[in-house]
């Protein structure tokens, strides 16, 4: 099976719910921002996912929600912004 390496960085409550700033993970299977997700919230719990409920992952300087977008070597996991 075929293994995804990715750099995922976390800003503001995002690295809260993850205890650090930036690591790298393996995904095994589908290299989408999905897979990514499921990864996250299996790791890292429910804090984790109210955060990806509304914040956003950019790939590729991009905002991404889609589940089966693909993913880049670098994905930031941004939480909501408050403000206007």
């Amino acid at each position: 099976m075929a293994m995804t390496l990715v750099t995922v960085r976390y800003f503001a409550a995002a690295a809260d719910a993850a205890g650090v700033e930036e690591e790298r993970l393996e995904l095994t299977g589908g290299a989408t921002l999905g897979a990514l997700r499921d990864e996250l919230i299996a790791r890292y719990g429910t804090s984790m996912e109210r955060v990806l409920r509304s914040g956003s992952f950019l790939v590729d300087g991009t905002v991404r929600r889609e589940a089966g977008h693909p993913l880049a070597d670098r994905v930031d996991i941004l939480p909501p912004f408050a403000g206007g």
